[in-house]
């Protein structure tokens, strides 16, 4: 069994939906993966996914709502095959705390290793329509990778 965590900043926006667009996909495929996500900060630990995050991932048939953030911790880097930065800070960050295997998401699904951008910085809903697509387009490519372990 392959084990996924997904990693932004604050476990609120980002790594929830592509926890949730991981395991919708899993389970479609009937595949034996783990997926989690967690966050390079604690600053909303225990918090659930924010409004906006939980809306888009309903309107693509996904429930994250009950999803709480948490920091990543030193057992992440023992459990997780694969760790995965939404953006390029979250790699340099991760890789800072000691941790290996780290790709970026934006290195999948024709991205060309942009960053998966914090759908903040958008303005209004539309951001986190963007961030989703780009989310889920990357997180495809990505389980198509590893199932043909060609990663």
């Amino acid at each position: 069994m392959k084990r996924i965590l997904f990693v932004c900043l604050g476990n609120i926006c980002r790594s929830p939906i592509a926890e949730g667009v991981a395991s919708h996909i899993a389970k479609k495929r009937r595949l034996q993966i783990e997926v989690d996500s967690a966050g390079t900060s604690s600053w909303h630990a225990g918090e659930h996914p924010c409004e906006h995050s939980v809306k888009v991932s309903k309107q693509h048939g996904i429930d994250i709502a009950s999803l709480t953030s948490r920091p990543v911790s030193e057992k992440d880097k023992l459990h997780f095959d694969y760790i995965i930065a939404m953006d390029s800070q979250n790699r340099n960050d991760l890789e800072a705390m000691g941790f290996q295997n780290v790709h970026l998401l934006g290195d999948f699904g024709g991205h060309e290793g942009k960053d998966i951008p914090d759908p903040y910085f958008f303005p209004g809903f539309e951001g986190f329509e963007k961030v989703y697509s780009m989310i889920e387009t990357a997180i495809e490519d990505f389980i198509e990778k590893i199932e043909h372990e060609s990663i």
